[in-house]
């Protein structure tokens, strides 16, 4: 079984070091790590370190470093605009994305979102919920990187964030297979293009002058397949045949 990842601030640089904090507690409580069993430390940003338990606390691990080292982020980087989703759903959306490998999760308050984070306490425990969300679904799937969920942004800026990367709406009226279109990707993503921004709509669909706006900047429209998939699911089919087609997957952490 592949050992459990604990994310930290910062990766020991000694060669025994603790696990402390909500983490500590978790393995020393929840999953009732024993001594000699060996898990993962990461800070979330491409470091992992391989690590042994030699004793167990009330709420902590003390740990003896076996060895580290630095996973590089995939090419191209994959960042997703997901509109906002009522309920749990958009944090299933987000939950589903991590584990297939986002890099990052851009909140969208597009026109025809039924929920609505309105600034203030109810939209910052909202965001908040979409992060911790990130965070579990990074350490269930072992990722050494964390993906950023950032600031809810408007449709306004979602389009100015268009420029310069290969900006890919998903529509159920596009004709353009999403595999024909990553075609515009350079073979080596390290010498060209860095960032490949896919948008997904609420679950009332991209309203036409919003789709328009995104155009407009650059974007284009496409379909992953004959089926209308929920607006809670859409990118992680997406992403799979991203990873797929560009060879995001062909890398591995060990």
């Amino acid at each position: 079984m592949t050992p459990p990842l604990y994310l930290v601030d910062e990766l020991p640089a000694g060669e025994h070091t603790e696990l402390v904090g909500a983490e500590g507690r978790h393995a020393a409580t929840v999953r009732r790590t024993r001594p000699g069993e060996r898990l993962l430390v990461g800070d979330g940003r491409g470091g992992l370190a391989t690590a042994e338990v030699t004793a167990v606390g009330r709420d902590s691990l003390q740990l003896r470093i076996l060895g580290r080292r630095r996973v590089p982020q995939p090419r191209p980087t994959v960042t997703l605009a997901q509109a906002l989703i009522k309920g749990d759903r958009g944090e299933l959306a987000v939950e589903l994305a991590t584990e297939a490998g986002v890099d990052a999760v851009l909140p969208w308050r597009a026109a025809r979102c039924v929920a609505r984070w309105e600034d203030g306490p109810r939209g910052d425990k909202a965001l908040a919920r979409w992060r911790s969300t990130a965070l579990a679904a990074t350490k269930q799937s072992r990722r050494p990187w964390l993906p950023e969920v950032t600031e809810p942004l408007s449709t306004q800026a979602l389009a100015a964030r268009c420029a310069g990367c290969l900006a890919l709406v998903l529509h159920e009226a596009a004709t353009t297979p999403i595999a024909e279109a990553l075609r515009a990707l350079p073979p080596d993503p390290e010498a060209g293009l860095g960032e490949l921004l896919l948008v997904v709509g609420p679950e009332g669909g991209i309203a036409d002058e919003e789709l328009e706006l995104l155009c407009a900047a650059g974007a284009r429209p496409v379909r992953l397949g004959p089926q209308v998939l929920r607006a809670s699911t859409a990118a992680t089919v997406a992403l799979g045949a991203i990873g797929a087609l560009t060879g995001r997957w062909n890398g591995h952490t060990e």
